[in-house]
């Protein structure tokens, strides 16, 4: 299985399915759609059923049929296919067997190192093998690991149907990086009673809180006058800018937080004296520190507009996410089950929140409980993305637990 399993990341790996944010399509690039239906062919090949490509959402879904008399809960299973903001074309992935600790050379010509000093977590995959990319691109894992191993797990069901099992209902769907695969996800037609998403880090990570999450936009008017003559007059968009950024709290920033802490993320500024514009993402695990959070730039805003005779500063804030744990505590099975199923197999769950979101934080709200499994990479979103192929083949295991484990409950 080992040897299937990473013959399909490999190809998979190689296409290049980067989202687009400034695309008003959906799926957000044309490479997504041909992707899916290339997973189309490949899902009815195994010899699963349902196999769906939906042109509305841009999610394929399909269904490994119950083998069993017995009345089971539906478990789902969710990957993305799209990967980050990095260069993902002509991705060339390196092998590294029986890895030794040391750092790694990906790119000898730029001198291009993976090393220990800087990525202490390399340490942990001493004697396995490692995937990792040639220093020019990401890689990919997130989130082609988890799809693999989704794929990988139901086709070893398939081929055991001694294995007695419930009906599992598996989605791979686009633009998750870019934060709006899941807006148009149908949990009706999916028809789970729960699900997990495979987009988490490490083995054995397994989560089910997440932030709240909002976007930020501001647009600034200044008013730009010949700057001998600028006295009392010429109000500097990028200034103010720049003074709105400096009240807001200096520790509360993704460079001086973590755990359950949020921040406020500036993204960018750019603009001139006449004009100015601003990015911003905030975030928060609690919701009330969220809306607070929400509420001080809110107030800033009003407060740098009292100083001019008209408004010059515009806040546009939108919601993206939230917190899914506010809707999985009411129901921990899919929590308990994950758990009990790492457990069994001598993983020790790494149960913390997410500093960040995944498809679930939407889908959870939609009314399908979701939480996170790990899919096994590390350094996601650049080119020192790496997995190890023992870490995929222990997320494929716990996928085939779990659809075990609903078998029982």
């Amino acid at each position: 299985m080992s040897s299937q399993l990473v013959d399909r990341f490999i190809k998979y790996v190689k296409i290049n399915t980067r989202s687009d944010e400034s695309s008003t399509t959906v799926p957000s690039t044309q490479s997504q759609i041909d992707f899916s239906k290339m997973l189309m062919e490949d899902l009815k090949e195994i010899g699963l059923s349902e196999i769906e490509f939906n042109e509305k959402n841009g999610f394929v879904t399909a269904s490994l049929e119950a083998n069993t008399d017995k009345d089971v809960p539906t478990v789902g299973f969710i990957a993305h296919i799209d990967t980050a903001d990095f260069n993902a074309e002509n991705i060339q992935p390196q092998f590294h067997e029986n890895y030794d600790g040391q750092k790694i050379v990906l790119n000898e010509e730029k001198s291009i190192v993976l090393s220990p000093e800087d990525f202490p977590n390399m340490k942990n995959y001493v004697g396995q093998t490692l995937i990792t990319t040639d220093g020019n691109t990401l890689l990919g894992s997130d989130d082609k690991s988890g799809i693999v191993e989704i794929i990988g797990a139901v086709e070893y069901l398939l081929n055991h149907p001694e294995i007695e099992h419930g009906k599992v209902r598996i989605a791979f769907g686009p633009d998750e990086e870019i934060g709006t695969g899941a807006d148009l996800f149908d949990t009706d037609h999916f028809a789970a009673d729960f699900a997990y998403t495979v987009d988490g880090g490490p083995v054995g990570e397994l989560e089910y809180e997440s932030f709240n999450a909002a976007s930020a936009d501001l647009f600034i008017q200044g008013k730009n006058v010949h700057p001998g003559t600028a006295k009392d007059t010429m109000v500097n968009a990028l200034k103010l800018a720049v003074e709105l950024d400096t009240m807001l709290p200096q520790e509360e920033v993704p460079e001086k937080t973590d755990g359950r802490d949020g921040f406020y993320h500036l993204l960018g500024i750019e603009g001139t004296v006449e004009e100015a514009k601003m990015g911003y993402i905030i975030r928060d695990h609690s919701r009330e520190l969220f809306e607070e959070k929400k509420q001080k730039l809110t107030s800033i805003v009003e407060e740098l507009n009292k100083r001019f005779d008209q408004k010059r500063i515009t806040l546009t804030l939108k919601d993206q996410y939230y917190n899914m744990r506010e809707i999985i505590e009411k129901d921990m099975r899919s929590v308990e089950i994950a758990d009990e199923a790492m457990r069994n197999l001598d993983i020790e769950p790494d149960v913390k929140p997410i500093r960040g979101g995944t498809d679930g934080s939407k889908i959870s709200f939609m009314g399908l409980p979701t939480p996170n499994l790990f899919a096994g990479g590390e350094n996601f979103h650049g080119r020192y993305e790496f997995v190890a192929v023992e870490s995929m083949e222990k997320a494929m295991d716990v996928i085939i637990e779990i659809i075990k484990l609903t078998h029982t409950k």
